[in-house]
């Protein structure tokens, strides 16, 4: 089969390409993408989007969209890494706080959603069911 055509109907699979875009608001993608026209590209695979505000997104892209295994860091100190599902916290993932604390966990839209361990800022793990900014029967771990 020639280079570029799919088995389907003789369809062209579009080339996955890698380079830098910077979008007119300021923000600036280095990573793979596919170029749907002239000046139209779509972030797919891998790559790293640093928005003009500072938030730095390294990880997976589909369709333009955050989907994946990745790494968000926010200008404020705090990290989030782990799975993103349509751009949100979604499945496991750790979440650290600028002072150090960190949440390790499920995610549920962008939400801490069930058993999980919080670690705080004395090195303390506490674990318990999360659910947003809530947790229930929290309990210390000893080592």
């Amino acid at each position: 089969m020639p280079a570029g055509k799919s088995a389907k109907k003789g369809k062209e699979t579009p080339a996955v390409l890698t380079g830098c875009y910077v979008f007119p608001n300021g923000d600036r993608y280095d990573g793979e993408y596919e170029e749907k026209g002239p000046g139209h590209i779509v972030r797919s695979g891998r790559g790293m989007h640093t928005s003009a505000t500072g938030n730095v997104y390294s990880g997976e892209w589909q369709a333009d969209t955050l989907n994946g295994k990745g790494e968000i860091q926010h200008p404020s100190g705090a990290v989030y890494k782990g799975d993103i599902v349509g751009g949100e916290y979604h499945g496991e993932g750790t979440y650290r706080w600028p002072d150090g604390s960190k949440y390790t966990g499920p995610f549920t839209h962008n939400r801490l959603a069930g058993r999980g361990i919080f670690t705080d800022t004395s090195g303390r793990q506490w674990v318990g069911e999360f659910t947003g900014t809530t947790a229930d029967r929290l309990r210390l771990m000893l080592k």
